[in-house]
């Protein structure tokens, strides 16, 4: 029997059978992200494939964490336009723009417009979790001129 199945596309971004889930649990006094959701299209349905794509929207105003990981990403914007902090660029990524994000570096997605941004994100099915950046690395994003005022991020106290 074939494990191959379709989900199809919806007008409001959503696809049949796939539900929407938080975009990840926050820890209290943490202010990791805000207005996203994710949903993830490819690798939770028993899939043998070694890699999962997910759909995460960001409203007017919303960002996904501040953060890094051993893995790398694949974003590919396929609604609206945002902003992308990856490594030590910035990045304005619109309509079909492919990013490329490379293992252990900072990046971050936010939405400084007016309306929903939306991206498919590809990465290994099996994976780290999210590592916080130090002081010196949010130290570092902050003094530099690229980077200044382009991330919401916070310092952690000691």
């Amino acid at each position: 029997m074939s494990k191959s199945r379709l989900h199809k596309f919806n007008p409001n971004y959503t696809w049949t059978e796939i539900a929407k889930e938080v975009y990840k649990q926050g820890e209290a006094g943490q202010p990791a992200f805000c207005g996203i959701d994710r949903q993830t299209l490819i690798g939770l349905k028993g899939e043998s494939a070694k890699f999962h794509v997910r759909y995460f929207e960001v409203e007017p105003g919303g960002h996904s964490s501040l953060e890094k990981h051993e893995h790398e990403h694949a974003v590919i914007c396929v609604r609206g336009a945002g902003r992308a902090l990856a490594g030590d660029k910035v990045f304005d990524v619109g309509f079909m723009d492919a990013l490329y994000v490379a293992p252990n570096e900072p990046h971050q997605l936010i939405n400084p417009g007016t309306e929903p941004f939306g991206f498919i994100c590809i990465v290994d099915a099996e994976r780290d979790r999210p590592k916080e950046l130090s002081k010196d690395e949010l130290k570092s994003l902050d003094e530099s001129e690229e980077t200044r005022g382009k991330f919401i991020g916070y310092i952690q106290g000691d």
